[in-house]
C-alpha cells in the first residue's frame, strides 16, 4: 500500500470534490482510495486567521495543489509556508482569469515556482494524483524505529484510545511499546490501521490510526511524538542558523516572540541569543520554549511572527 499526502491550499471546501471527508477540526482531511493506494488530502480551514492551521496542513503534505482566485498577501503567505516547507511537488490551479505572467513574479525562487500548472478539473486532479500513488513504489526499507507525531487523539469504545497521525520516518509496529514524548509516559501498539484496513507495520508516509493501550486519553495532545527511537531530542532550548525570507524588513532581536513549527508542533518560544554579524538574515540563534519541541537531530523547523501583519512567515531554523 503507497500513500501520499496532498495539503489542499485555495477556497473552502475545494478538497470536497477530492475525496471522501474525514476528521475535522482546524484542519479537514479527505481520502481518496484506489486498490491499496490512498491519497490524503488536508486543508487548512481556519486559515487565514489561525497561520497555525496552515503551517499543520503543510507539515504533514508530500506534495500541494495551490488554487489561486485572487492575488493576494494571503497568496503570498501560501507561497512563502510551502517555500519554508520544501514542498517541491505541486499543482498550481489559477482562477478568475489569472494569468501565469501575473504569478510569476511572486513566485519566482520559489518552490511554487515549478509547480505544474493544471485547469480547474477535478475529476482530472484525482485521476493524475492516483496515477502518481500507484508508481510509488512504497517503504524506504528503513527499520529504525519510527515516529508518529500526533493530530488528534479521542476514545473508541470497545477499543480504547486512538490517535491519528502520519510516519514521519522509520516503522511502526503492532504490540511495539512507545515512548510519548515530550512526556515520560509509554504505550503500546494494540492495533494498526492504514485507511480503515489493518495492518502489521507502517513506514515514513503512512497515514495511520493507532489503538494504544497503557495510556488514557487525557494523557495525549496534539504535537506529541509517539516513538521507540534512541535519536529523538525533547527540549525547550533549540539552536542553530536561520534563514529568514527575502521580504522579511528587519533583523531578529533578543527578547523577540516568535513561534515555532515542526511536525504538529507550533510552540511560541523567545529569541535568547542572536548573532546577526555578517548577514542579518542567515544569524545564529539560541530559542527557548516554555514546553519541550520533539525532534530529530539536523531537523528543520519554521519560524513564524504572529505580530507581523501580512507577512506572519519568518523562515526556517536548521537545528543544531
Amino acid at each position: 500500500m503507497s500513500n501520499i499526502t496532498v495539503a489542499v491550499i485555495g477556497p473552502e471546501g475545494y478538497a470536497g470534490e477530492l475525496g471522501k471527508k474525514g476528521t475535522s477540526s482546524d484542519i479537514t482531511f479527505y481520502n481518496l482510495k484506489k486498490g491499496e493506494h490512498t491519497v490524503t488530502f488536508i486543508e487548512p480551514v481556519r486559515y487565514p486567521e489561525r497561520l497555525s492551521s496552515l503551517f499543520f496542513a503543510v507539515s504533514m503534505a508530500h506534495r500541494a495543489i495551490l488554487v489561486v482566485d485572487e492575488i493576494s498577501a494571503v497568496f503570498g503567505e501560501c507561497v512563502l509556508m510551502l517555500d519554508c516547507a520544501g514542498i517541491r511537488n505541486g499543482m498550481l490551479v489559477l482562477r478568475n482569469y489569472i494569468t501565469p505572467d501575473q504569478v510569476a513574479p511572486l513566485i519566482r525562487e520559489t518552490v511554487v515556482e515549478h509547480y505544474e500548472l493544471v485547469p480547474d478539473e477535478r475529476a482530472r486532479i484525482r485521476e493524475q494524483l492516483i496515477e502518481e500513488v500507484t508508481a510509488v513504489t512504497g517503504g524506504s526499507g528503513k527499520t529504525a524505529s519510527g515516529a508518529v507525531p500526533v493530530d488528534h487523539a479521542f476514545p473508541v469504545k470497545g477499543i480504547g484510545v486512538v490517535v491519528l497521525g502520519q510516519v514521519a520516518g522509520g516503522t511502526i509496529s503492532r504490540h511495539e511499546t512507545l515512548r510519548v514524548f515530550p512526556t515520560r509516559k509509554t504505550a503500546q501498539v494494540r492495533s494498526i490501521q492504514k485507511h480503515d484496513d489493518d495492518a502489521p507495520s507502517a513506514g515514513p508516509g503512512d497515514r495511520v490510526g493507532l489503538a494504544l493501550k497503557g495510556i488514557e486519553v487525557y494523557d495525549l495532545d496534539r504535537g506529541h511524538v509517539l516513538s521507540a527511537s534512541n535519536d529523538i531530542i525533547s527540549s525547550n532550548t533549540l539552536s542553530g542558523r536561520a534563514s529568514l525570507v527575502r521580504f522579511w524588513p528587519s533583523p531578529l532581536r533578543e527578547e523577540m516572540v516568535i513561534h515555532v513549527g515542526h511536525w504538529m508542533q507550533f510552540l511560541p518560544a523567545r529569541v535568547a541569543f542572536i548573532d546577526n554579524s555578517g548577514d542579518w538574515k542567515r544569524p545564529l540563534i539560541t530559542l527557548r520554549t516554555e514546553k519541550d519541541l520533539v525532534y530529530f537531530p539536523g531537523d528543520r523547523v519554521i519560524l513564524h511572527y504572529l505580530d507581523g501583519g501580512k507577512l506572519r512567515v519568518a523562515g526556517t531554523l536548521d537545528l543544531e
